[in-house]
């Protein structure tokens, strides 16, 4: 019995004394810790999808995005296929003419689209999303459409019941009759069910809904002169709104007094260095030659969203994101502060408890259940200073209980600011992440090591 209690004594000592059982037991509060940390992150993305449920909810009463396909001039045109019957009761070959009827589609020799957008917040609790109002006046021209390359007979061409078509992906949002001027005429466009669905699509969420218009007149039908079109429309959209180059030669001019313009697609206004902080005024020109697609399809209508552009008008929420990447630091933030306290630990002969680590563990988590929830209602700079303000104030005071002097809480405070003023730098920075990173955590690893060169490792 009297060397059970010699050999537990002896076990006692040897955790409160020996550095290698500090090391293990600094080490498992670390790993415990890490599950409260994961509980964050959760706690972030649950907040993220939040925050995108409302915003679609906005969007979808207001109006979802704009995305113009248009105007295209639809042609039907009639083939015959011949088919060999066999009669059986004169027991004689026959043939027989069947006719179908197929559509050619023709682009526009000119398309002008100049667009006037209005953006506006709109919130919902502590979300909000950018909606806007838009003016969008259409113009251009038709030529003849060519058929040379099908070899079609002038006769087999119903020039009578020739249609124009436009393709938007918002409907809802629009507050305006849709009716184009063609020639001396005007056409109102209705909507129509598009059974035509691509087999490539790179935005498969946006889905394109088809107005088409009545016959046009024959005098309407560029037949032996060039036609000129006009249409204005006012749309109700959010997030974005893009065109798709559909003229021989297209002039895109988007107007708003939006501070932050976000160009998307496949091509950049070629006046970019236009932009201010008062708004923008941006141009596209885009030649037939500078696309990948002709100017008349006869096997359907295809699919050319992947070919859009224009601008995006959400405003930039990345308060969760840096949350998020704050919180991927959160290991090292434990593990660097559990380090000072072990050096001093170690060199000054102080005594710390597993419980004041866990305490001191716990602030630090705290940090970042403070950092979400006060930038939800403020800037992320704001919440920053203020949940890493307080979490160094609270583990400086209560280290000043457990080190019995000042000296040490107020390095242990300075090393904390260190700490979080280069995670900070390190989260606002994009192309130089990594090179700072590493160079910090270099600088880092160098300073422990000095710190550590005259502790007497073998004193287990």
């Amino acid at each position: 019995m009297e060397i059970s209690n010699q050999q537990n004594g002896k076990f006692g000592k040897w955790l409160k004394n020996s550095i290698t059982a500090r090391m293990l037991m600094i080490g498992l509060l670390i790993v415990i810790l890490l599950i409260p940390l994961s509980f964050i992150k959760s706690l972030i993305y649950e907040r993220m999808g939040r925050q995108q449920e409302v915003v679609n909810e906005i969007n979808k009463k207001w109006g979802k995005e704009v995305l113009l396909y248009g105007p295209i001039l639809k042609v039907p045109y009639k083939t015959y296929k011949v088919k060999n019957i066999f009669n059986t009761a004169t027991q004689q070959n026959s043939e027989e003419s069947i006719e179908n009827i197929k559509y050619a589609y023709f682009f526009p020799k000119k398309l002008n689209v100049a667009s006037t957008i209005n953006p506006e917040e709109k919130k919902r609790g502590i979300y909000k999303t950018a909606v806007y109002k838009s003016s969008i006046a259409i113009s251009g021209s038709f030529v003849k459409p060519d058929f040379s390359e099908l070899d079609i007979k002038p006769e087999n061409i119903i020039w009578e019941k020739s249609k124009l078509i436009i393709k938007t992906s918002n409907l809802k949002g629009v507050n305006s009759l849709v009716e184009l001027k063609l020639n001396n005429s005007t056409y109102a466009f209705s909507s129509k069910r598009d059974t035509y669905n691509s087999t490539k699509s790179y935005t498969k969420h946006v889905k394109l809904h088809k107005l088409e218009s009545k016959y046009l007149k024959l005098e309407d039908v560029p037949l032996k002169k060039e036609v000129n079109f006009s249409l204005d429309m006012n749309i109700n959209g959010s997030k974005q709104i893009r065109f798709i180059p559909v003229g021989k030669e297209t002039t895109i001019e988007i107007k708003s007094d939006w501070k932050t313009a976000n160009f998307l697609g496949e091509y950049l206004p070629y006046n970019s260095d236009k932009i201010s902080d008062t708004g923008f005024n941006a141009k596209w020109k885009v030649l037939e030659i500078n696309r990948p697609y002709p100017q008349q399809f006869f096997k359907g209508l295809p699919n050319l969203k992947e070919y859009a552009f224009g601008v995006n008008f959400m405003i930039p929420v990345d308060e969760y994101q840096q949350s998020e990447r704050s919180a991927k630091y959160g290991f090292l933030v434990i593990g660097l502060t559990f380090l000072v306290f072990f050096l001093i630990q170690t060199m000054s002969k102080i005594s710390i408890h597993t419980f004041q680590y866990l305490m001191i563990g716990i602030a630090l988590i705290m940090f970042y259940t403070l950092l979400i929830s006060i930038s939800e209602h403020s800037s992320f700079f704001k919440a920053y200073l203020i949940a890493g303000i307080s979490v160094v104030s609270l583990i400086t005071a209560y280290s000043k209980s457990i080190l019995k002097n000042i000296k040490f809480p107020l390095f242990i405070g300075a090393s904390l600011v260190i700490l979080y003023t280069f995670i900070y730098i390190i989260i606002q920075l994009e192309n130089y992440a990594l090179l700072v990173g590493s160079v910090g955590l270099f600088i880092i690893l160098a300073s422990v090591m000095y710190a550590s060169r005259k502790i007497d490792w073998q004193n287990d």
